[in-house]
């Protein structure tokens, strides 16, 4: 039995005993992530110590330690030496600051989603059609063929020659990034990726069993003899890239680099995910990887995301030699896109909705990026369309919780490098601050005042 009363003591979470099952460690993260994701602990909470824990629950110890550290894992909560152990902010749950107001969140990247009449208009377009009755039959894994005929005019737009045969709909980049990790790879196997990369696909290849293998780079992208040098040590089995206004830092692949990168992919026979995620489509004479590696490329069509944040629409290209294991993995995972979403995003498309959306988010991109210039002249310079930037922190803002937990008790939500890397010592810290998601070019610039004085009076310290 507990050791002390708990009677007049005070424990910020206490779990409902009766829910405890084995095994006991397992239950509590699982009620203590319940709670996190609810509202129910907010970011910033102490949570109580392990052996008071412990001794409340009448278990041992260490049953509550492999608890926190599962927790920990799953990136709920951190700990900070002498102080405790604390919820951490979750990206893009909103919550509220300890004067009442709204959160500002710079922390997803959305789409600029005040921007809807269009997708509205096109929404009711598609159901006054006749034949929508038909839209809802079962089809297959691979979404309608009209509906891939779109998609593939779509991606010609962007140096992206397919068929129908060759393409399919998936219900966004991550379930064609899931999908080709668990159809195209093995168990083991080796994907090489930049120093700083797309924070889901870390995640995925954690769960597929896909190690990543960071390449060094510079403001050009990846350099090619580093990829060439690990692809012999390391067997690669293939890359993944992004080759426009790369997540999380901006950079685009120059020309000469990405020719460049083509011949090794194409040396070492590599499996290359392309994940473009322009946001308008490029000038004439515009070259995609996929242009250059037919054979070897899955092509996401990234742009698609960007017309509306609730349509889980996106379309990928492929290769004959990827066909049957991609499609079997699409169908086994069972992650059909809606029929109603894809109608959707086809209506946009032939009625030159979609690019037009995309011109009015590229024109707010570009009046975000200007204020952001304002507020910090001094951070480096990226794209004038880009719907994110980055700010380079010094080594103090190392630890990504406290980073985040910081600003967000200040009033908005951020996203710390760590995120974005494999690597435990990176060698640099920044934020990327979303440029999309604020809801107005007000709150854009409060919150981007709000990060600049936290860092200043940081620096007063």
């Amino acid at each position: 039995m507990p050791v002390n009363s708990f009677k007049n003591y005070f424990l910020s979470w206490t779990p409902e005993v009766k829910k405890l099952s084995r095994p006991c460690y397992l239950a509590i993260a699982n009620l203590l992530e319940q709670d996190i994701r609810s509202g129910r602990l907010a970011p910033g909470t102490k949570l109580p110590p392990q052996r008071e824990l412990a001794d409340y629950l009448d278990i041992n110890f260490t049953t509550v330690t492999r608890a926190y550290n599962l927790c920990r894992e799953r990136q709920l909560i951190y700990g900070s030496m002498g102080r405790g152990t604390f919820v951490a902010p979750l990206p893009g749950i909103g919550t509220e600051d300890t004067c009442g107001g709204e959160i500002i969140d710079l922390g997803m990247v959305n789409g600029f989603d005040q921007v809807n009449k269009q997708i509205i208009e096109a929404t009711e377009a598609v159901l006054k059609k006749g034949y929508l009755e038909k839209i809802y039959s079962y089809t297959a894994s691979t979404g309608h063929l009209h509906h891939r005929a779109a998609a593939v005019n779509w991606m010609k737009k962007f140096s992206v020659e397919s068929d129908e045969n060759h393409t399919a709909l998936f219900t966004g980049s991550q379930n064609a990034i899931s999908a080709a990790l668990l159809s195209l790879f093995n168990v083991g196997d080796t994907l090489a990726v930049d120093y700083f990369t797309y924070a889901n696909l870390i995640g995925t290849a954690r769960l597929a069993h896909v190690r990543l293998l960071p390449v060094p780079g510079d403001g050009e992208g990846m350099f090619p003899g580093a990829l060439d040098e690990l692809s012999r040590k390391h067997r690669l089995a293939g890359i993944f890239l992004m080759p426009v206004c790369a997540n999380p830092t901006g950079i685009t692949l120059s020309v000469k680099r990405k020719k460049q990168l083509a011949e090794v992919i194409r040396k070492r026979d590599l499996i290359l995910i392309e994940d473009d995620t322009a946001t308008m489509p490029p000038e004439p004479g515009y070259a995609s990887l996929y242009s250059l590696l037919p054979d070897q490329t899955l092509y996401i069509c990234g742009s698609l995301r960007y017309l509306c944040g609730g349509l889980r629409v996106t379309a990928a290209a492929f290769p004959e030699c990827f066909r049957q294991n991609l499609l079997n993995g699409l169908f086994h995972l069972n992650i059909r896109t809606s029929a109603l979403d894809a109608e959707i995003m086809t209506e946009l498309i032939l009625s030159g909705r979609a690019e037009s959306v995309l011109c009015e988010k590229h024109q707010l991109a570009v009046r975000a990026n200007r204020i952001f210039d304002s507020v910090f002249p001094e951070a480096p310079s990226c794209g004038e369309g880009s719907f994110f930037r980055i700010l380079d922190l010094p080594e103090s803002f190392s630890r990504r919780q406290e980073t985040e937990a910081l600003f967000e008790s200040h009033g908005v939500k951020v996203q710390h490098s760590s995120r974005f890397t494999v690597l435990q010592r990176p060698g640099r810290n920044f934020l990327r601050l979303s440029l999309s998601s604020a809801g107005s070019e007000k709150n854009l610039r409060t919150a981007l005042t709000l990060v600049r004085s936290v860092l200043e009076k940081s620096a007063q310290k």
